[in-house]
């Protein structure tokens, strides 16, 4: 009967009903967040996780840009009906390279954490540039100027330094080379092999079938990569030991 009397008081007090409930939030928050400050890493590494390459993180650029994550996730969660129809759910390592994280709020199209290797090349040009010709009820935008853009990843350089300031780890040879990763990896007359030992598993190849570097390029890149870095064959195994 005590201790009811006496939070009587505090029921009674707002100004000390106040005082008292940011004492204990304080408390609770220092609690939760002073740890983190000693951690070096609250993420777990998973093999296979990379920065982007020099046209994936452009097209990366394009995607935020175009506001493609309004109504695309790229966060699947572990429910069963999520992972049956878009695959393994999402690591917090898949996004550990990302700034920022595309999880999304909404799904307007469907996620987008594995559509890499889903669709050819060619599906995502016919997409972009008009989406109701493969997918009839889409209410999604016409992007065929992509195809038509030019881009010729004069910046990229700076963008990759900017990226490992806030904790990519981008190499001083990555960013030296970035210009030419970003062109070989559409037009494979270079040093494949410097990029795809810089970037491994990065597809080389004319992803919007036309010449030169476009926006298109760039975008299907990146999604072409969305979700095939990590292999889950292995990584499940190693859950289940």
């Amino acid at each position: 009967m005590a201790i009811l009397e006496k939070h009587k008081v505090l029921e009674k007090n707002a100004t000390l009903l106040l005082v008292a409930s940011f004492a204990v939030v304080t408390v609770g928050g220092i609690v939760e967040i002073a740890p983190l400050f000693y951690l070096e890493n609250t993420i777990e590494e998973v093999e296979g996780v990379r920065p982007y390459s020099p046209l994936e993180l452009t097209g990366r650029e394009i995607y935020i840009r175009e506001g493609c994550y309004v109504c695309h996730s790229q966060m699947i969660r572990p429910m069963r009906d999520e992972v049956e129809r878009y695959g393994h759910y999402s690591l917090a390592a898949e996004s550990m390279y990302d700034h920022p994280f595309q999880w999304g709020s909404k799904r307007t199209g469907p996620d987008l954490a594995r559509v890499g290797g889903r669709y050819s090349d060619e599906w995502h040009v016919d997409h972009f540039t008009n989406p109701q010709s493969v997918v009839p009820e889409s209410v999604m935008p016409k992007y065929a100027f992509l195809k038509r853009t030019p881009v010729d990843g004069e910046y990229i350089g700076e963008l990759m330094a900017t990226h490992r300031m806030v904790g990519v780890p981008y190499t001083d040879e990555m960013i030296e080379m970035a210009k030419a990763d970003f062109s070989v990896q559409v037009d494979p007359f270079g040093d494949i092999d410097g990029l795809l030992e810089r970037y491994p598993g990065a597809q080389v190849r004319n992803f919007d079938g036309e010449e030169g570097i476009s926006e298109m390029d760039a975008l299907i890149a990146y999604m072409q990569m969305l979700g095939t870095l990590v292999d889950f064959s292995t990584f499940e195994a190693a859950e289940s030991r």
